[in-house]
């Protein structure tokens, strides 16, 4: 399957200007001004295949949304490359326009001053669909949202959740091929991003849409993304598969028990299972402990024939676990 999305040596550089105390030091940054070079995105390449959904993940300042906004076409390369469907996006074709949708948590693209349906009837109009298609479009959209109720409100009268439907509702009205999603969880309650994942993953089966996500939600990514691309300062930091990027950063499991009588130590659990062990906490009645993969197995069944377990659970590390050693260690993997 050919890539829909090729970025190959992609960089973007911001020229800031030095800004110093005082008055004269003032007055002379106006007449002659002194800029910092600030990289933003440096020399990163992948590829994106068709209906993929990719979690495109960053601590703050990593240069993400930076990168999506040069797929975008909102902001100009530095140098590199980048092509969307053969496409430049910085040269912003009507053609390529209409193939994308962005939707960003913290701008909204509804019009506060009017209704729902007249800023969906607004898309219709500025990207020219026909009456027939927008009507089945907006039926379409309207029921796999459930914001009948919603189209004769104003945006600022909704919740968080409510504008976040509509949002997407105009987004996709046009029917774009690929959409990115920077942050579109962010301040949401629990339940709502539940549905609007639930409401990604379906569209995105039903569609063949590909998706390109940010978030610091690990429950957005986990739920929907089953490829990461990992940026920090700039810099490519890993691109592949989820579980693949835990195993290999983090290929141990916890190991949580409960006692039903009087509990045995840490020091006598260690022995008896004669494996690289480590103690996690030891509260009460339970221990938690962290054992490579491939001793699991036998440290189970060893557990379960020498003590009087009241529980036994087996847990992977938490994905911001495996985050948080690849950006603490800066380890490129």
């Amino acid at each position: 399957m050919d890539s829909e999305i090729v970025v190959e040596n992609l960089r973007k550089v911001y020229k800031v200007p030095v800004r110093n105390h005082g008055l004269i030091s003032s007055l002379k940054s106006l007449i002659h001004p002194i800029y910092n070079n600030v990289v933003a995105v440096d020399g990163i390449s992948f590829k994106i295949k068709k209906s993929e959904i990719i979690g495109f993940l960053g601590p703050n300042g990593a240069g993400k949304t930076t990168t999506l906004k040069m797929l975008a076409g909102l902001l100009y390369p530095t140098s590199g490359s980048v092509e969307v469907f053969g496409f430049k996006p910085y040269e912003r074709k009507s053609e390529y326009l209409k193939k994308i949708s962005m939707i960003t948590g913290n701008k909204s693209q509804l019009n506060q001053s009017i209704t729902v349906l007249d800023s969906l009837y607004l898309t219709k109009e500025i990207y020219g669909i026909e009456d027939k298609v927008y009507k089945k479009r907006l039926d379409e959209l309207v029921e796999l949202l459930n914001i009948s109720e919603l189209l004769l409100r104003l945006p600022r009268n909704l919740s968080l959740g409510e504008r976040a439907k509509c949002e997407f509702a105009v987004a996709l009205l046009y029917k774009p091929e690929i959409i990115y999603l920077d942050e579109p969880t962010l301040g949401m309650d629990i339940s709502v991003q539940i549905k609007l994942r639930e409401f990604i993953k379906t569209y995105n089966k039903e569609n063949n849409i590909t998706v390109i996500l940010t978030s610091h939600y690990m429950g957005d990514i986990t739920s929907l993304c089953s490829r990461v691309i990992l940026i920090d300062k700039g810099k490519l930091m890993y691109d592949g598969g989820l579980m693949e990027l835990s195993n290999k950063l983090l290929p141990f499991k916890l190991i949580k028990i409960t006692f039903h009588d009087k509990p045995a130590g840490f020091k006598k659990v260690k022995s008896l299972l004669k494996c690289e062990t480590t103690l996690i906490n030891e509260i009460e009645q339970s221990i938690a402990l962290r054992i490579k993969k491939e001793d699991v197995s036998r440290a189970t069944v060893e557990l379960l024939n020498n003590f009087s377990l009241a529980d036994l659970t087996i847990e992977d590390p938490s994905i911001e676990a495996v985050f948080d050693q690849v950006y603490r260690e800066g380890v490129s993997v």
